[in-house]
This record gives C-alpha cells, sequence and structure tokens, in this order.
C-alpha cells in the first residue's frame, strides 16, 4: 500500500528585517515539509498577504514599522481563524509573551532558538499544538475572566483622549519609547499618561492594561 505523501505546510515570514527574512527562508524553505509561500515586512503587508496567500502558519515578529505583530495576530485571525501564528522575538518577555496568548498566537519563541528546534516547533504547532506554557495560558486566561481590577468608584473615571490612544499602544505591545515616536510624545509625557490611565483603572502592570481594553472592545 502506497503511503500517502503529507501535505507542505505552508508557511508565511512576517519581519521588517529583509536579512532575517532571507535567513529564516534559506533554512526553512523545502525543509522537513515546510514550504515558504511568502514574505512580508509590515503590519498592513502582513494583513494583506494572508488574505492573499492563506497560509498555514506565520511567522511573525512583535514589533513591526506600521504597528505590532500583537495587532496584526489579532487582525488576522480575526479574519482567518484556522491559521496559526507563531511569534519569532528577540524579546524574552513576560509582557509580550501574555499579549501573544491574548491575542490567539499559538506559539512564542525566541530568535537565538536554533533551526532544528524552530523547525520543530513550527510543525509541533501544524500538528494543532501549542508552544505556549500551560502556566502562561493560565494566566492570561485568569486575566480575562477577572479583568483588570475590582469595579469600584475610581474604575469607572473616563479616560482623557491623549490616555485612550496610549491604552490602545499598550495593547498592541508598543514600549513607551515607541508610544512617544507614534504620538510625537516625550517619553516623560507618555509616563504620565501610563501613570495616569493606571490609576483611574486601579492596575499596576501593561498586561493588565492589555486586559482591559481587549475585554472592552469584545
Amino acid at each position: 500500500m502506497m503511503r500517502t505523501k503529507a501535505k507542505p505546510i505552508r508557511l508565511l515570514l512576517v519581519d521588517d528585517h529583509q536579512v532575517v527574512r532571507i535567513g529564516l527562508r534559506t533554512v526553512l524553505h523545502n525543509n522537513q515539509g515546510i514550504t515558504v509561500v511568502g514574505e512580508a515586512e509590515s503590519k498592513a503587508a502582513a494583513v494583506r498577504t494572508v488574505k492573499r496567500l492563506k497560509p498555514d502558519i506565520v511567522l511573525m515578529d512583535v514589533r513591526l514599522p506600521d504597528g505590532s505583530g500583537v495587532e496584526a495576530c489579532r487582525d488576522i485571525l480575526a479574519s482567518h481563524p484556522t491559521t496559526r501564528v507563531i511569534f519569532l522575538t528577540s524579546f524574552a518577555d513576560d509582557e509580550f509573551a501574555l499579549a501573544a496568548v491574548l491575542a490567539g498566537a499559538q506559539g512564542y519563541v525566541i530568535k537565538n532558538i536554533d533551526s532544528s528546534q524552530l523547525i520543530q516547533s513550527i510543525r509541533t504547532v501544524s500538528n494543532g499544538q501549542s508552544l505556549l506554557s500551560p502556566a502562561l495560558t493560565q494566566r492570561a486566561l485568569e486575566r480575562l475572566k477577572a479583568g483588570p481590577a475590582q469595579a469600584g468608584p475610581v474604575q469607572t473615571q473616563s479616560l482623557a483622549p491623549q490616555e485612550e490612544r496610549v491604552l490602545a499602544l499598550v495593547a498592541e505591545g508598543l514600549t513607551n519609547k515607541e508610544i512617544a515616536a507614534a504620538m510625537q510624545l516625550s517619553d516623560k509625557t507618555v509616563k504620565n499618561y501610563l501613570s495616569n490611565m493606571f490609576q483611574k483603572l486601579q492596575i499596576s502592570r501593561r498586561t493588565q492594561a492589555a486586559t482591559f481594553f481587549h475585554k472592552r472592545q469584545a
């Protein structure tokens, strides 16, 4: 009886650095059943390319020139729920990892991973499994259930328009410096907006702010 050859895993690379994309394509294309079907260098290009190519997996950087990979992940999964997203990033940051979980990603790996581990990670996610630790996933679920804070009189204070913009950018996974650049403000001004916003919402961490934003959007 002849064995049916498995369909290749169709992969889209999303990174704003061409050298990184070239390196990944060299390592991954036609290796152990993986086919790189396309590349994108920005959030907007990633969303467009997923719509056009319908890849099985998107290997996504966290930081992109026109937004964040977290935001791109949410947009992609909203339109293409069967696509699976793995974040490949140089930031071993618990805040970013939690934001990835909240956005619906199935994996979060660091760029110093060796090629064989990366290939295995892609195959694992392609087989329907998650690379995210159970503890991290549980924390994300607890955040979503509990909300950013207990209901109280202070939480009902409305945010100023600029605070709302900062909140949205925090939810996208941007750093203070990136928020300052996006809003054409100083780092100090962004810190002041964050401090005021945290006080109004009775929260103390950026992931709590992201959770609050996503729950409100639901």
